[in-house]
């Protein structure tokens, strides 16, 4: 990972699909000291654990064919979802100055899901992205991580 440098006053955002975690960096670029704004987490079980029906078959308009319908991922739904709100609630951020350089931190996947969903006025303060899920790690870890 390249060495990425986080101003004083910055937020850093580590999220999944899941989890969500708004850190500040309290200290400055060379020692940096994050600490916890806001988190957010949503409940989100695995599809076979949220949808009871069997997927649906349709029929053709003529001859007996059918075929059978993928079944809806609703954990996929739940997280891209997820992924909108963040991204909404970032763009409150921004358009409130709450922050002038921001460092993302997600996985490959949900980064992508990100900057799809970004507004230009959080992409333009967007400074650095990392992608890889930290959202399990503690506070000190990620310092670490980030800095190194």
């Amino acid at each position: 990972m390249t060495e990425i440098r986080i101003p004083h006053e910055a937020l850093v955002f580590v999220g999944d699909g899941t989890k969500a975690l708004f850190l500040r960096n309290k200290g400055d670029a060379e020692r940096v000291n994050l600490e916890v704004e806001q988190v957010f987490a949503q409940d989100n079980p695995a599809t076979r654990d949220q949808g009871t029906d069997r997927p649906g078959r349709s029929f053709a308009s003529s001859g007996a064919q059918r075929s059978a319908m993928e079944q809806t991922d609703w954990h996929q739904l739940a997280e891209d979802r997820f992924v909108e709100e963040i991204a909404e609630r970032l763009y409150k951020h921004a358009h409130a100055g709450n922050f002038q350089a921001l460092i993302v931190v997600a996985p490959p996947k949900v980064l992508g899901h990100l900057r799809k969903a970004f507004h230009k006025e959080v992409s333009d303060r967007v400074t650095a992205e990392v992608p890889k899920d930290l959202t399990s790690h503690p506070i000190h870890e990620i310092e670490k991580l980030l800095s190194a």
